[in-house]
């Protein structure tokens, strides 16, 4: 039996949303792990090397359905696509690398997961959305998950340098913008734009990712230094190629799969997947074990996200398919 909550753009489809959701954030964890793998670069050098493998990986996929889907976008799609791939992509990545460099994982993790909140609050205004009260114990569960995580995080610093800390903090807050802006823009496009599909949009926002990066490649070279011999470049390569096809191809994929199954209100409370799993990785790179908190914070955010999911299932509009 499969649950499914009908909505203004049809029945979304709860258990394979989720699922979505959960591989979605899972990969999209790894990204806070890539700028500690290769620390000697800056942050937007990272973006660059991310989004130059992205386009092209992108450019190849859609290479043979290119003509047909150009005469499908307006203007306006365009210009979508590139506000787009700025906010949640480009600019992002480059709050969401610094932020790790100068304020550590737990942080910038800390502050991302507020995302569901940022999220939720603008979804519960669509048409057909579950009331803003019956969000209520959800949001409380992931803010009381997010205060455990941020009282670890300052009981244990990542740096004993404060001004570095609090310049990761402003990255990290910057990032938290940017991707609210993009999550929601997003999903009111793929539901607009029924007549492409979820991929084909993934890999137009590929395709413009790396043409900005490209016009960024001049803006490095003027202002950042390179110095690294060719082991340093070729983990870098490794690490951009990895990042492109685990996150921006198979993540992205996901996640706008998981758009189309899932109200807005719903979605900003999946984002949770990706600060749950980046905190795993970062257990996992530092060889420890969460800490009482960090557990309590996993227990609080789960309770979130079911909570959010009965809330839906308890909507007038909910139905149960066999």
């Amino acid at each position: 039996m499969s649950i499914a909550v009908a909505g203004p753009a049809g029945p979304y489809r709860i258990t394979a949303g989720l699922a979505c959701g959960m591989g979605a954030g899972a990969l999209w964890g790894l990204v806070f792990l890539a700028p500690e793998l290769v620390r000697g670069f800056t942050p937007l050098q990272l973006a660059i090397g991310r989004y130059l493998a992205f386009g092209a990986i992108a450019a190849m996929l859609i290479a043979p359905r290119w003509r047909g889907l150009v005469r499908k976008l307006a203007a306006r799609d365009w210009v979508a696509l590139g506000w787009l791939a700025l906010a949640g992509n480009t600019f992002y990545y480059v709050l969401l690398s610094a932020a790790v460099q100068t304020g550590g994982i737990a942080m910038t993790s800390l502050v991302i997961g507020f995302l569901p909140v940022a999220v939720t609050l603008i979804g519960s205004r669509d048409r057909g959305a579950v009331p803003l009260a019956r969000l209520v114990p959800s949001l409380l569960f992931c803010a009381a998950g997010a205060v455990c995580i941020g009282w670890q995080a300052i009981g244990a610093p990542a740096s004993g340098d404060g001004s570095a800390g609090m310049i990761g903090l402003l990255c990290a807050v910057g990032a938290l913008l940017s991707w609210t802006g993009f999550a929601v823009g997003n999903s009111r496009c793929l539901a607009r734009l029924d007549h492409i599909s979820a991929h084909d949009w993934n890999l137009l926002i590929g395709v413009v990712t790396g043409a900005q990066a490209l016009a960024l490649i001049p803006v490095s070279l003027l202002t950042e230094p390179i110095h690294h011999d060719a082991d340093a470049w070729l983990r870098f390569a490794g690490v951009s190629l990895g990042v492109a096809v685990l996150v921006s191809i198979a993540g992205n994929a996901l996640w706008n799969r998981m758009s189309r199954l899932l109200p807005l209100t719903m979605v900003g409370q999946m984002i949770l997947f990706e600060t749950l799993f980046a905190l795993l990785y970062g257990f996992l790179w530092e060889r420890r074990f969460p800490a009482p908190l960090e557990l309590a914070a996993f227990a609080l955010v789960a309770a979130g996200v079911l909570s959010c999911i009965a809330a839906h299932c308890r909507h007038p509009s909910a139905a149960l398919a066999t």
